[in-house]
């Protein structure tokens, strides 16, 4: 059980864990669960890459976080300790392996293991602290000024395949939008637009 959060259990409790975690094998563009299920209980990723996102009802959505090698999903510890549904979806985006702790399990160790119920709550205020920052650069940011830091940050390679829709989701906005500023960028002469890719012609 190669993930951070079994290295505290005792042996006892190691032990019970191995006979009760389900091992997930995701498959890319599979969905973890969706806005409205119920929680069976927290996924921790061994390997791999898995999105967290949330749609309106109008079609525009916004990537919430993403989860990789070992980390866990802040809003299943969030549903399971409150109850609730969620309220965005996961969508495996690389091929990922996952363990399934059961809600049963988690309750047990979050009650049993001082140890497994810190690193809970420091990954749940640790997402929360970058959900904070997320909502703040949504609500306080310009979409123009977000759009170039995030062609910064994901060019290294002068070129970026994903379509304009996907980068308005990423970005928390509307298609329209993005592909209104892309256009802008193209007309400067900083990238060039082709079929589900951007390629970069000056760092923007």
């Amino acid at each position: 059980m190669n993930h951070a959060i079994f290295d505290s259990l005792s042996p006892a409790q190691l032990t019970l864990a191995q006979s009760q975690c389900q091992l997930l094998e995701l498959a890319p563009g599979q969905r973890v669960f969706g806005a409205g299920d119920h929680c069976q209980g927290l996924p921790v990723v061994l390997a791999g890459s898995i999105k967290v996102q949330m749609i309106g009802a109008s079609g525009n959505g916004i990537v919430l976080y993403r989860m990789g090698q070992n980390d866990m999903c802040t809003l299943s510890i969030g549903c399971l300790m409150t109850g609730l549904g969620y309220r965005a979806e996961a969508i495996v985006e690389e091929a990922s392996r996952a363990l399934l702790v059961p809600r049963p399990l988690f309750e047990r160790m979050m009650a049993e293991s001082i140890d497994f119920r810190y690193q809970v709550l420091a990954s749940y205020g640790k997402r929360l602290d970058d959900l904070m920052l997320l909502v703040e650069e949504v609500a306080f940011q310009r979409m123009d000024q977000r759009l170039e830091e995030w062609l910064q940050h994901h060019g290294a390679n002068g070129c970026i395949l994903i379509t304009h829709q996907q980068l308005a989701v990423e970005l928390g906005t509307a298609r329209e939008v993005v592909s209104r500023l892309l256009k802008e960028l193209e007309r400067q002469g900083r990238l060039k637009l082709g079929r589900g890719k951007i390629e970069l012609l000056t760092t923007p």
